[in-house]
């Protein structure tokens, strides 16, 4: 999984990341007005407070700024989330914060989590294949937690059952954002938590029998 070089006529490498914040936060709110197709360059220069010209200094076409969006949100995500994590809890207890913690951080960012999901398509297959990892990462994330517990006796799945149920602690907690012209109407995020939370562990039990 190679990351992708995004070009850049700068050298200072704390002025591009500073200038590529900007643009990705920018790009953000953007796209998901307009969407990715709808929102042109200038569109971003502008947002972003510097011209297009400036712009073309820190990448080399549109697709980098999608591409720096998917990288960045996949990032923050991921340290927003361990951040949240309590290296003092255990078994299901931890399991559970994990998940908690993992929807919390879905809430926190919903409109770049948004945009990863609809836009993603549009990136070119050599950083599509990088992003798409990096989301695999996480599924990673939630199988490691599941084996720990099946290792520690605490519940019995098989390896294709610790797949199936990361790959369902995922689309839960995104349910909350790419459904939210619904759920969010219908639940608190709270209760929403409580509910997913519950009927995720009773499927993991019900496996476990």
């Amino acid at each position: 999984m190679k990351k992708k070089l995004v070009p850049s006529m700068v050298k200072d490498q704390q002025l591009i990341k500073r200038r590529r914040e900007q643009i990705v936060s920018a790009a953000v709110k953007l796209f998901n007005q307009k969407g990715y197709h709808g929102t042109t360059t200038r569109e971003v220069a502008q947002a972003s407070g510097f011209s297009i010209g400036t712009l073309y200094e820190y990448i080399g076409s549109k697709e980098d700024i999608l591409y720096l969006v998917c990288d960045a949100v996949y990032d923050e995500v991921v340290e927003k989330w361990e951040r949240l994590m309590d290296e003092n809890l255990q078994g299901l207890e931890r399991l559970e914060q994990a998940i908690d913690a993992f929807f919390r951080v879905v809430d926190d960012m919903q409109n770049e989590v948004l945009v990863m999901y609809q836009e993603t398509k549009s990136l070119p297959e050599d950083a599509l294949h990088y992003v798409l990892g990096k989301e695999l990462k996480m599924k990673t994330m939630f199988e490691r937690e599941l084996r720990t517990c099946v290792d520690a006796g605490l519940l019995q799945l098989s390896e294709d059952e610790i797949s199936l149920a990361s790959h369902n602690i995922l689309v839960a907690g995104h349910m909350w954002t790419f459904r939210r012209w619904v759920v969010q109407k219908e639940y608190t995020f709270d209760l929403y938590c409580k509910t997913q939370i519950a009927q995720l562990f009773l499927w993991l039990w019900r496996q476990s029998k």
